[in-house]
Order: structure tokens, then C-alpha cells, then sequence
């Protein structure tokens, strides 16, 4: 019996793990849940899955969950709000593995107090490595833990590593659907609004993520991760678009052949494979039948429509405080294009912008957390202070 806490357990990878639990009853105990604000959400999964702790956002929000539950569904559960709530989840004594499905950055420390707790991590949450991706890895070796991958790229590059050697591989190939735009010309990129971008082709996601996707950013971002996840360098590490989503990801080994995976678009098959790890157990959902998969198509991206993804590249490339500006620019710029205050062009330019003055700036490596805490407050600051400048160009 594996236990496990999920930090972010009420969005959309958070309830694709939690059905995957109940799939699995004689293999996996929910011990702890974590959520934002949806507390009506979090009160039913504390009512069917009886974790021994649970933590909300805000102390409010927490409220709102033991009304929701009564005195006698919360008298046994610890309850905890913030920073701490996270923590306390996360570092539950009874807990083996810790799903990070939360969104931003608020599970960094979280997870480095997990790691420092012996807990195997899943991870689904792309700030912790592309912000601390030397610092988590880092953290991971010291005290022996494993961080299993759960976005499907990544996910699809470890199996198809399993039992390999990283020296036998040339380069990684992470495929991308491209997104609802992938067609556009550049004139019309700057009309999208984004009711448009939040329809995504292929996947059911959180709004930031699927406007990443529209952007291509949620690509550039797996890069960085990718380059921690797995050892390499931003030239072994190349994207293809392949609208299909049917193969998630390739590995081309030294002798040229190529290795792919492939299964159904459903977030639920790599989140079981992370819980199971390293056993494999029956799932629930359909089987790919690739006799109605049609024609599989590939092509390389274009990066002068959808600049996002060289940005990206040239921030690992850079290493130190970049990936942490692109980030943090890129939560900002989106925020403002779900706003309506920002347009769907505006956001790539924003990002560069902030790279380009971080990168006259004299950084030295990120060594601690609050290195990273730093660059985040600086590139938020900054990049709020452009918006208008951005907007009225």
C-alpha cells in the first residue's frame, strides 16, 4: 500500500490522481490533501477519501471547509492554512509519495521540505524545476530521493529511458500539439482573445496552461524541466509538433533509432505510472486502437510565430536568473491576456523584454531558496511596471 499526500488535490491533475486512487483501493491511501480556495471541492474529497490531513489557502478558506464537513467530519483531520498547511501535508509522517500538482510556486518550499522528509516526489507542477531546478535535483541526491515525472512528456522520456543509460542517449524529442493556433498567420495571432486560446485541441487543462499551449511556452518550460528531469544540455533537447497528441514523447539513442511512447490523451495513465513506479498495474481506461488513430504528423515549430519557445531556449541557455524571470513574466503576461488587458502578442514581448534587462544585470548562481525568492520579486515587479508600456504598443 503506497500513502499519498496531493498538494493541489482539487485541479485537474489533482482529480485525475484521485480517481486513479479509487481505481486502485488495495495499492493507494490517500493521507493527505492540499487545495487553493475550492473548498466546497475539497470538503467532498475529505468526506470520500478520510485523509488524516488536509490544508486550504487561507485560514477563510479553511472555514469554509469544516463548515462544509460539520464538527464530526473534521474532528479527526489536522487542518492547516498557508505555507505551513502545505508543509504539514507534505511532510506527513505517514506519507510515501507527494503528487505536486499545484499551480505556481507556492509548493517550492513544500516539496524541498518533502524531499529533506524522505518522501518520493511526483511532479506535476513545472515552477519547481524550472525556477529551482538545481537546488530541488540537488536536494533529491543529497538525501536519496526519487522525482518521477508526471507531465506526459516527461513522463512518456522516462519510460522510454527506463533501463537505460543516459550516455546512450543523443537527444530528447518532446512533442507539442501545437495548440488552437498553430495555422494562424502572425496578422491574426494579434486578434486572438482569449476565450479562443482557452480552447484547447487535444487536452482539458487549467487556464494558464492551456494559454502556455496556445503560446507555446508550456513546451519551452518542459525544456527547462526536461534539462534537470534528465541530465541534458538545451542542444539535446528538441521539440516537434505533432497535433495528434498520440505520442507524447521520443528518445533517439546514439545509433539513431528512436523510441517513442504512446497512449490516449488522458492525464490519468501518467499519473498512475508515477504512483506505481516502478510496477506497472492494469488501467481502467481504454486502450489506444491505432487502427483508428489516422495519420500521425510531425513538423518543427515555428518560433517566429510563437517566439516563446526560443525564449525558453535562450534562458536555460543562460541558466542563473533567467529561467526564473521567464517564468515569473510569463505568469504575469498571461494573467494580464486572461484579463483582457494584455494581447495574445503582447505576452511573448513582455517575457523579452524582462530578459533582456535581466540579463545586463551582474548575476551570480542561484544558490538558496531565497536566491530564487529574489528573482521571482524582482521579474513580478518589473513586469507588472512594463504592462502598460506593452499594452500601448
Amino acid at each position: 500500500m503506497k500513502r499519498i499526500a496531493i498538494l493541489g488535490s482539487t485541479g485537474s491533475i489533482g482529480t485525475s490522481a484521485l480517481a486513479v486512487v479509487k481505481a486502485n483501493p488495495d495499492a493507494l491511501r490517500v493521507v493527505g490533501l492540499a487545495a487553493w480556495q475550492n473548498s466546497a471541492r475539497l470538503a467532498e474529497q475529505v468526506e470520500e477519501f478520510t485523509p488524516a490531513v488536509i490544508a486550504m489557502a487561507t485560514p477563510k478558506a479553511l472555514d469554509h471547509v469544516r463548515r462544509a464537513m460539520g464538527a464530526d467530519g473534521t474532528r479527526r483531520i489536522s487542518a492547516c492554512a498557508g505555507p505551513e498547511g502545505l508543509a504539514a501535508v507534505a511532510t506527513h509522517p505517514e506519507v510515501d509519495i507527494v503528487l505536486c500538482a499545484s499551480a505556481g510556486t507556492a509548493a517550492l518550499e513544500a516539496v524541498l521540505l518533502a524531499i529533506e522528509a524522505g518522501k518520493t516526489i511526483a511532479l506535476a507542477n513545472k515552477e519547481v524545476l524550472v525556477m529551482a531546478g538545481s537546488l530541488v535535483m540537488e536536494a533529491a541526491r543529497r538525501h536519496g530521493v526519487a522525482i518521477l515525472p508526471v507531465d506526459s512528456e516527461h513522463n512518456a522520456i522516462h519510460q522510454c529511458l527506463h533501463g537505460r543509460s543516459v550516455s546512450e542517449v543523443r537527444r530528447l524529442i518532446l512533442t507539442a500539439s501545437g495548440g488552437p493556433f498553430r495555422e494562424w498567420s502572425t496578422e491574426r495571432l494579434k486578434t486572438v482573445k482569449p476565450a479562443a486560446a482557452l480552447r484547447h485541441p487535444t487536452w482539458n487543462m487549467g487556464d494558464k496552461i492551456t494559454v502556455d499551449s496556445a503560446t507555446l511556452m508550456n513546451k519551452g518550460l518542459e525544456v527547462i524541466e526536461a534539462r534537470w528531469f534528465f541530465g541534458m544540455t538545451a542542444d539535446q533537447v528538441d521539440v516537434l509538433v505533432h497535433p495528434q497528441s498520440i505520442v507524447h514523447s521520443m528518445v533517439e539513442l546514439r545509433d539513431g533509432s528512436v523510441i517513442a511512447q504512446l497512449g490516449i490523451t488522458d492525464m490519468q495513465l501518467p499519473i498512475q505510472y508515477a504512483l506505481s513506479y516502478p510496477d506497472r498495474w492494469d488501467a481502467t481506461l481504454p486502450t489506444l486502437d491505432l487502427s483508428t488513430c489516422g495519420s500521425l504528423e510531425f513538423y518543427r515549430p515555428d518560433v517566429e510565430r510563437f517566439p516563446c519557445l526560443a525564449l525558453a531556449y535562450r534562458a536555460l541557455r543562460a541558466e542563473g536568473a533567467l529561467p526564473i524571470v521567464l517564468n515569473t513574466a510569463n505568469e504575469v503576461a498571461v494573467s494580464a491576456f486572461l484579463a483582457g488587458t494584455l494581447s495574445f502578442v503582447g505576452i511573448p514581448a513582455l517575457i523579452e523584454r524582462a530578459l533582456s534587462t535581466r540579463a545586463e544585470m551582474s548575476d551570480g548562481p542561484i544558490r538558496t531558496l531565497a536566491d530564487v525568492r529574489g528573482v521571482d520579486r524582482w521579474a513580478r515587479e518589473f513586469s507588472r511596471n512594463l504592462l502598460p508600456e506593452i499594452q500601448s504598443v
